[in-house]
């Protein structure tokens, strides 16, 4: 094993350096505070390996996200979403068999108890979505205590994933005054989700195999991204040995917001500026490039990739399936395409490494389905949820994993004496 030489305070000291399978080095500086006395300073960890992971696997310079292996490219055009789910969190690919009982499982654990209906009518109309989502979930235990062993961890493990489309939809259709639709047995993941969003008990709902596979391609998408802010708030919450339920809550709360999961919700928002201003996006990407603007080219550039976001290609190409299925001839679409076109060919972007991510597209898909605006994140957090599984499951069996505990570096006040406040 080769080692990395740190010389601090005059006093050489080594660390051992250790490679990943896809020829990721990193020094390992678990000793430097005993050795040294010194910490390391790192804000937002974006130099920090919290972990070691089997799971995803990403190469921001080219482009590269893989699943367990696999190419994302491969996934979202080869896979549904419960397969990918399967795959993250099991570590490989079901057969034929596992993967039907699988799908019965999600079809069966869909429905909610009873009791837990009771907290919808106390919240207020005006509710967030992704508040009654991260409560809802984190009340999972108070119905589902169990998981002491492997087979009662599976079923909360499937309950979690079944049950979190059926609140967002159901937090959905009564903000709306409408009746709730429960799932079909015949229907998949996705169909069923679209049904219990827009359909109705007046009449059948066709579910469009279009939006279907859109949607499937847009939950496989994001259903891991390594070590990101919400699935480190779910190890970092799990590491305590909290609950399945209450990390993947906390998880839901750090993907709320908008640098993280509302990202494509800003992008709607921008958009939808740019047409009311009369849609002259060229005033808006000289804008971007000017620091004292206070404009933002949201939906470009990405913290991890400095190539192009290979999740934007695949989704790129079903949005233009979904608005031609739908007959919808979309402003804020034409706007994307012509800034993209612009952006692509511009120096400024191109020197910067600025090209469009998923969240430049995937709002525009949400939007034309019928999905409100501040469902966005909720969409993300569905899709993310096997992520979050996989990465508590891996933390939770990781014979090196200790509590989360950061360190500081204080730059308070030094002791001060203390005068009663009768005598000051």
């Amino acid at each position: 094993m080769s080692t990395a030489k740190l010389i601090f305070e005059g006093k050489e000291h080594e660390f051992p350096v250790f490679e990943g399978t896809e020829d990721e080095k990193a020094i390992d500086i678990s000793s430097l505070r005993a050795k040294t006395g010194a910490i390391t300073y790192d804000p937002g960890y974006g130099n920090t390996g919290s972990c070691k992971s089997t799971i995803t696997f990403i190469d921001g310079e080219k482009g590269i996200l893989r699943y367990r292996g696999y190419p994302i490219e491969e996934l979202a055009v080869g896979s549904k979403f419960p397969e990918v789910a399967y795959l993250l969190i099991y570590d490989h690919l079901p057969n034929m068999n596992e993967l039907l009982e699988w799908r019965k499982q999600l079809t069966r654990h869909s429905f909610m108890h009873e009791s837990m209906m009771n907290f919808f009518d106390h919240y207020p109309p005006t509710a967030h979505p992704m508040a009654i989502l991260s409560a809802m979930v984190a009340s999972l235990y108070a119905f589902y205590p169990n998981s002491e062993t492997d087979e009662e961890l599976d079923t909360n493990i499937i309950r979690v994933l079944a049950q979190a489309k059926t609140i967002a939809a159901f937090s959905y259709k009564i903000s709306r005054g409408e009746p709730i639709m429960y799932p079909q047995s015949n229907l998949s993941y996705a169909a069923n989700f679209l049904r219990m969003m827009f359909g109705s008990p007046a009449e059948e709902y066709e579910v469009s195999d279009v939006l279907e596979r859109a949607l499937n391609q847009l939950l496989i998408l994001h259903a891991d991204h390594e070590q990101n802010c919400s699935t480190s708030t779910v190890r970092m919450v799990g590491s305590s040995q909290a609950n399945l339920y209450a990390s993947i809550s906390a998880g839901i709360s750090g993907l709320w917001g908008p640098l993280h999961g509302g990202a494509n919700q800003e992008v709607i928002e921008m958009l939808e500026m740019i047409v009311a201003d009369g849609g002259n996006y060229k005033k808006y990407i000289e804008l971007a490039k000017k620091k004292d603007s206070g404009f933002r080219l949201m939906g470009f550039g990405h913290r991890v990739y400095k190539n192009f976001d290979p999740r934007a290609r695949i989704i790129k190409k079903a949005c233009d399936e979904v608005l031609a299925e739908l007959g919808i001839k979309d402003p804020l679409l034409d706007i994307a395409k012509s800034i993209e076109e612009v952006a692509l060919q511009d120096d400024f972007f191109i020197s910067r490494k600025l090209y469009p991510n998923v969240d430049f597209y995937s709002g525009i898909i949400y939007k034309a389905m019928g999905i409100p605006t501040n469902m966005f994140t909720v969409m993300f957090a569905i899709g993310r949820l096997p992520g979050w599984i996989a990465q508590w499951l891996e933390m939770r069996r990781d014979p090196d994993n200790r509590i989360h505990r950061p360190r500081q570096v204080y730059m308070g006040e030094k002791v001060r004496k203390f005068t009663p406040v009768d005598k000051r």
